[in-house]
């Protein structure tokens, strides 16, 4: 039967599957050295009362063992012609054992208050640092990990290390207290009887590790069916026109029914293998009790042990084993959260961004002329994209960049903001090298309108104003108007105060578009970067958006990249990139005359609407 996160349930024989460290030393070391030692005096604090709590528990059946005794010397002595039980010394013996439960809860709830307190901070500390790394990498880092890697290691890993840290420290610390404590108190009452208690022990090890290893195999192989069964469900309404429309159903049950088959075999034989560790369990552990009970009998016969102290002993004997599969249990809760903490490391001593800066450049008196001088470049060393490059842009141009897919055009606006380093050459805004900038200073400069829209889940107003938080209202609706998109918000409910993915769930790609294009139109960048900006839009409102972009693009240097060469018609100069090289420059109309590779590429296109 599956679990909540869609494995299959495991019985109480079965071994979770855990996640090791490469290097449990190395991160242990780490994680003490960076941030558990920040907390010294609060972990002290969690160890001395841990231990006081776990002491104070371990007491109380010795006292309630002597309370025991004492009804039983009282109920002899009452038949024995004496005074019978002495209720105010019972009285004492219990308020003791309650006030030392009282204490134990106590020292318990301060440690614990403690312990979260400091794991609580160290979670917040490592989220903070991780926020800050992450703007701090490189692009290249996010084009080696998928977006699901990165945020698994700011949600998954991190709540694995909270919820690990905060129960282990301190569990490792009562469970090997409660062992060594139970084990000192079965001694002091009878050495015989702990010997019998401790000869149990490795019988129910082996036992476990027999039962656990041969359900194992059959849990997993559970797992890998439970995944063939999800997958076919998936695969067969996903594609249930498929299925039907080549008469596919018998074909899909038959397929369907042998993975089912192996999947229930396989979870019947985990499911009782595992079921019979309980009942075993409660064999070896009745066995025991009745050689304690036989055992103590004898002693008390023999006057070396009293009944309240063999009562004792017996629930000494029942709490034995709880500390030996706690400590088991811990040891997976340490490996996995020392596991995600190697994770989160990792990722925290990844390279950083390099700042180039060699000074303050005042980017307020530059103008926007931009030069590509030879430039070079490879996302991998081995495979070149750019090959030698070079233009020469004047301030105020409108530069169109177009070329097949894969011919390396997005690749040079991301070169242009410096989300990656060329190679070699150099690429010059007003003479002055790119990586002479600091990064936010250069970025400044630009303002960019990618193909995929980004709004997050605020109002529409503070969407515009991403990019310029200090603008004024009347700022904000020009901006909007000026992207045609001022009639739209205006028949949302809220208008600019709307919330965009609550109260806006009718606005389209197109919309949303706008919306990105107004907020560059707010910062009044000095060079604009219309990446695939129109490819979401109707052509009736490409039309309206394209006199809106022409009116921004007036003295300012602009970099256009577009599919549909129609759109660029206009263009002071449009350069054409193949397999990262210019092929060609020009205006429209000249390269069209040299019918060459751009008037292949703009012919082709009509000729694929006409078709």
């Amino acid at each position: 039967m599956p679990g909540p996160m869609g494995g299959p349930r495991r019985g109480p024989g079965a071994k979770p599957q855990i996640e090791r460290a490469k290097n449990f030393k190395g991160t242990t070391k780490k994680l003490i050295n960076n941030y558990l030692s920040k907390y010294k005096v609060a972990l002290i604090i969690v160890f001395i009362f841990a231990i006081g709590s776990t002491i104070f528990t371990i007491v109380g059946p010795k006292i309630l063992g002597n309370a025991t005794t004492e009804i039983f010397n009282g109920l002899i002595s009452k038949l024995s012609g004496g005074d019978g039980i002495d209720f105010g010394k019972i009285a004492q013996i219990l308020l003791t054992l309650l006030g030392l439960y009282i204490l134990s809860a106590l020292f318990s709830f301060i440690q614990g208050f403690t312990m979260t307190g400091v794991s609580q901070k160290i979670t917040y500390k490592l989220r903070n640092d991780i926020a800050t790394k992450i703007n701090k990498l490189p692009m290249n880092y996010f084009d080696k990990k998928t977006n699901g890697e990165v945020l698994s290691i700011v949600t998954n890993d991190i709540d694995t290390l909270s919820m690990n840290l905060n129960q282990s420290i301190t569990q490792i610390i009562t469970a090997i207290c409660t062992l060594i404590g139970i084990l000192v108190m079965m001694l002091s009452i009878s050495w015989q009887m702990t010997l019998i208690s401790l000869i149990v022990l490795p019988i129910s090890v082996l036992i476990v590790k027999q039962i656990a290893g041969k359900s194992q195999k059959y849990f997993k192989k559970q797992q890998d069916y439970l995944g063939h069964v999800n997958g076919q469900v998936e695969e067969i309404y996903s594609g249930l026109n498929v299925v039907k429309v080549f008469n596919g159903e018998k074909k899909a049950e038959k397929e369907f029914k042998k993975a089912n088959d192996e999947l229930y075999r396989s979870g019947w034989k985990s499911q009782f293998l595992s079921g019979l560790m309980h009942p075993l369990m409660n064999f070896i552990g009745n066995i025991s009790y009745a050689g304690i009970a036989v055992a103590g009998g004898y002693l008390a016969i023999k006057g070396t042990i009293t009944v309240g102290n063999i009562q004792s002993f017996i629930q000494y004997n029942k709490q034995f084993t709880q500390p030996i599969s706690q400590i088991a249990q811990i040891s997976g809760m340490l490996q996995a959260m020392i596991a995600a903490a190697e994770r989160i490391f990792e990722f925290l001593e990844e390279p950083e961004e390099q700042e180039t800066s060699k000074g303050e450049i005042n980017t307020s008196e530059l103008k926007g002329n931009v030069q590509f001088k030879n430039v070079q470049f490879g996302y991998n060393p081995e495979k070149i994209v750019i090959n030698n490059f070079s233009a020469d842009v004047k301030q105020g141009q409108k530069i169109a960049i177009v070329g097949p897919t894969g011919a390396g055009k997005t690749t040079m606006v991301k070169l242009l903001m410096r989300f990656y380093d060329v190679n070699s050459g150099e690429i010059l805004i007003d003479g002055h090298n790119i990586k002479d900038f600091k990064r936010g200073e250069l970025r400044k400069m630009f303002g960019m309108v990618l193909q995929d829209t980004w709004l997050f889940g605020g109002t529409v107003k503070d969407n515009i104003k991403y990019g310029k938080e200090d603008a004024s209202d009347d700022e904000v609706i020009q901006a909007a108007k000026a992207a045609h998109v001022h009639h739209f918000i205006k028949t949302l409910p809220k208008g600019y105060n709307s919330i965009l993915n609550e109260e806006s769930s009718n606005v389209s790609a197109g919309q949303k578009q706008l919306l990105t294009i107004a907020r560059v139109i707010l910062t009044n960048p000095k060079i604009l970067i219309l990446d695939e900006a129109t490819s979401s839009i109707d052509t009736r409102t490409e039309i309206r958006i394209q006199k809106a972009m022409d009116n921004l693009m007036k003295g300012r240097t602009s970099f256009i990249i577009a599919h549909r060469l129609s759109t660029i018609k206009n263009a002071d100069l449009i350069l054409v990139i193949n397999h990262g090289d210019i092929v060609e420059q020009g205006t429209h109309d000249e390269l069209l005359a040299q019918n060459g590779f751009y008037a292949d590429l703009y012919n082709s296109q009509f000729e694929e609407v006409e078709e």
